[in-house]
């Protein structure tokens, strides 16, 4: 997993490329951790290929931390993982644009 981090004034953007599983979730868990400053969090799924329950996890966390902010919002999820989202429940609690 690849992840490009990108920050403008107090949004702050991490783009995912790959495979978001038990291996690399503490990755991604470390890129939120290090922009835990910004008001507000997009991260874009436009190159995420696959997300496994791990990486729930770490949306579900980011969500938590961000929901007494400015928000955390989900970008350009393809329809693999929106089907992933929808099973869990998470398309109900995640922010999805």
């Amino acid at each position: 997993m690849t992840v490009t981090k990108t920050q403008s004034g107090t949004e702050a953007t991490l783009s995912i490329e790959g495979r978001l599983d038990t291996i690399t979730a503490p990755e991604l868990e470390k890129e939120i951790t290090a922009v835990s400053d910004a008001s507000s969090l997009v991260i874009d799924f436009s190159r995420l290929d696959y997300i496994s329950s791990a990486g729930l996890r770490v949306l579900l966390s980011a969500h938590k931390a961000y929901a007494r902010k400015g928000g955390l919002t989900i970008t350009n999820v393809n329809d693999t993982v929106l089907d992933i989202f929808d099973v869990t429940g998470f398309k109900d609690i995640l922010n999805i644009k």
